[in-house]
């Protein structure tokens, strides 16, 4: 089955109740039947910036152990993917995290991603195919 990309920022949006995106994220995701999948580098963006929000880190640990958010892989072989899209998105600047979710997209031929980032409408994947942004 294919899964449902989820960022660093759809990830904060859902743990944190004081996000300006938490109540449509909380929406959007009842509506989600494919699984979520993210990328470590994601996942350690996020942690990062809810260091600071009682119980979002354990949270965040919670939804991956339990499998509600899967992880998928980004291998060493990856990363010289990963520089170009860096380097061809320089401009937004496009960070490690999003670069890894493009090449896992990429790669696995997923298009769906759950995001408030307008920087994944500007993205494009193989065929100059736009990602199916939600919510």
């Amino acid at each position: 089955m294919r899964h449902v990309l989820v960022d660093a920022g759809a990830l904060i949006a859902l743990l944190d109740r004081r996000d300006s995106h938490h109540h449509s994220c909380v929406e959007a995701l009842k509506d989600i039947r494919e699984p979520l999948g993210t990328v470590w580098p994601a996942v350690v963006e996020a942690m990062h910036l809810l260091a600071d929000t009682p119980g979002a880190p354990e949270a965040l640990c919670d939804l991956i152990y339990e499998g509600a958010v899967q992880l998928l892989r980004v291998d060493p072989s990856d990363m010289p993917r990963v520089k170009r899209l860096m380097a061809k998105y320089g401009d937004r600047p496009m960070d490690f995290a999003a670069a890894a979710l493009v090449c896992v997209a990429e790669r696995e031929d997923l298009n769906a991603i759950l995001t408030f980032d307008s920087d994944f409408q500007v993205y494009r994947l193989p065929r100059r195919a736009r990602f199916r942004i939600l919510p």
